[in-house]
């Protein structure tokens, strides 16, 4: 009997260091491991300290460029610009006709002159016959001039006031400023050089 007690002794003093030993060893071992709800677990889990997606700052960015792009094509610049620089050369070019002339002048001129060669009877006096025949038909070429000038003017007046008006745009480029401007002036032109014609204070008809 003595024998029996003292060797389960022994083997329970044998084996109580070794289960404590085992039994302390594991907190030590969990306990380095973060919880999935402390803190540290949520920053590891979404890759930064702020706890938000990664992928938020990409969105918001393309969403700036899109909203961005969607600014620059609703100003249209080039649009607006190709109508104002038309009407610019338009007016100039106008107002280049109305001084040297057009092939609409000439024609109208022509025949009033053949209008009044049948009108005027071999009898008539020398200043009628001048008058019929030459005087009405420089008369009708100066109004054709006259209208081509008073287009000219209207034409690039419209283009310099049109940024005042209507969905305001981009700047007005300078070139087309300047176009405008020498429609006007050209077209200002004509118009007080068909007014001279008509009215015989420039380039009277010959006394007879």
């Amino acid at each position: 009997m003595e024998t029996t007690t003292a060797d389960a002794t022994t083997t329970a003093d044998d084996t109580a260091p070794t289960t404590t030993a085992g039994a302390t060893g594991t907190p030590d071992e969990t306990a380095g491991a973060p919880e999935a709800g402390q803190p540290g677990g949520a920053a590891e889990a979404t890759g930064d300290g702020t706890g938000a997606p990664d992928d938020a700052t990409p969105d918001s960015a393309a969403d700036a460029q899109e909203d961005t792009r969607e600014d620059t094509e609703s100003g249209k610049p080039g649009r607006t610009g190709a109508g104002q620089g038309a009407g610019a050369v338009v007016s100039a070019a106008l107002g280049v006709i109305s001084l040297s002339g057009s092939w609409v002048g000439t024609v109208a001129g022509a025949r009033e002159q053949l209008i009044g060669q049948l009108r005027t009877s071999t009898s008539a006096s020398v200043a009628k016959q001048l008058q019929e025949v030459y005087g009405d038909a420089w008369h009708t070429t100066a109004v054709c001039g006259g209208l081509f000038a008073l287009l000219a003017l209207v034409v690039g007046a419209a283009v310099l006031v049109r940024p005042a008006f209507g969905t305001p745009g981009p700047a007005q480029a300078p070139w087309i400023r300047s176009v405008s401007w020498a429609g006007v002036v050209l077209g200002v032109l004509g118009l007080l050089l068909a007014v001279l014609k008509f009215t015989d204070a420039l380039l009277p008809l010959p006394s007879a």
